[in-house]
């Protein structure tokens, strides 16, 4: 008798974890809904198409999957967040240029993903112009994920979570190239990086300190003509008279365009959450933010293209003291954004 009922036990938690195993799967389709992005009044205008590529409940669920998904790469081990890692504001913490597939080495250092939607342009370089499209270049790069859109997608259309996902998300379980794009673009449109000190002090609800204060005067004067506006990037090109690398022989944007005026010329990058994400410059060659500011104090490289705001005054590189640069790192840690870097929603 007693064996009887161990034996009956046993069929109904196995029958139960059948169940529970396969809900995932035969449950109902999720209700979609549009997602209502939220940042200040003071950022810039957004760029992202939303009538090219609409952000809903469904499609950012779907992409945050995908950003976290191996399968996109050859061997099934390099997801994007493999190399955009969320407690180092998405860069690749400790690799000064991104280690792919097979643990090759790309030729940049992984840049931050935050405040996607509101740039003109991605990459060092500056190649791509829609954020839907971006995801294309790690995903068949032959040092990052080396694979293929069809090969990716015949993966995928291998798990039925991926079709419900789909379903879910798009109205059918049809999974192409252009919607695996999109959905990755809908989830990084929700990474939105707007709670920093500077942020609150913006919105009047918090004070600067007096260093932080004396470090926001200074880099208006010496940094913002780069740096400028909310997201701290003026999104041009320039030659800031750093060695030519021959490691990686990377021209920045002579690259893209083989104009010899852009020798050299990388994208100005965002400085939020610049305190988490280190290594430094497009291929990562400081680790501290004394580092770079030792550099533009007093190693900027004098050259034909060198930007002119680099020299100015009958001098090359950037005036700064001590102290000066440490108030300037000051004011730049009131650009880390705790809550982004720990937010679930764009975990795992």
């Amino acid at each position: 008798m007693i064996k009887q009922i161990v034996k009956t036990g046993i069929l109904i938690v196995s029958f139960l974890g059948f169940i529970s195993c396969s809900e995932e799967i035969i449950r109902p389709l999720e209700k979609d809904e549009a997602v209502n992005l939220q940042f200040p009044s003071y950022f810039p205008e957004m760029t992202f198409d939303k009538s090219e590529n609409p952000i809903t409940k469904n499609g950012v669920e779907l992409g945050r999957k995908l950003f976290y998904e191996g399968r996109l790469s050859r061997n099934n081990t390099i997801s994007c967040g493999f190399c955009h890692i969320q407690e180092n504001a998405f860069t690749h913490h400790g690799h000064n240029v991104s280690h792919g597939i097979d643990d090759r080495l790309g030729i940049r250092n992984a840049p931050p993903i935050q405040n996607m939607i509101f740039l003109k342009r991605y990459m060092w370089d500056g190649v791509i112009h829609n954020l839907n499209q971006q995801p294309i270049i790690p995903i068949t790069d032959a040092n990052e994920m080396d694979s293929s859109m069809p090969e990716a997608i015949a993966k995928l259309n291998k798990d039925d979570l991926y079709k419900r996902l789909f379903k879910q998300a798009y109205g059918d379980e049809n999974i192409t190239g252009e919607r695996v794009l999109k959905a990755l673009s809908q989830f990084m449109a929700t990474l939105i990086s707007a709670d920093s000190k500077y942020d609150r002090f913006k919105q009047g609800k918090e004070n600067l300190s007096l260093e932080e204060s004396q470090g926001m005067a200074l880099f208006q004067q010496k940094c913002a003509s780069c740096h400028s506006g909310e997201l701290f990037t003026d999104e041009s090109f320039r030659n800031t008279g750093m060695y030519y690398n021959m490691q990686f022989k990377d021209a920045g944007r002579h690259r893209v365009t083989l104009d010899q005026n852009d020798w050299m010329k990388f994208r100005v990058p965002s400085l939020r959450n610049v305190e988490y994400t280190a290594p430094y410059m497009h291929d990562g060659r400081f680790y501290t933010l004394e580092a770079v500011l030792n550099f533009y104090s007093d190693n900027v490289e004098d050259n034909p293209n060198l930007d002119p705001q680099l020299k100015q005054n009958n001098h090359i590189g950037i005036a700064m003291n001590a102290q000066e640069k440490q108030f300037i790192i000051a004011f730049l840690k009131t650009l880390s954004d705790k809550n982004f870097i720990t937010n679930p929603k764009f975990a795992e």
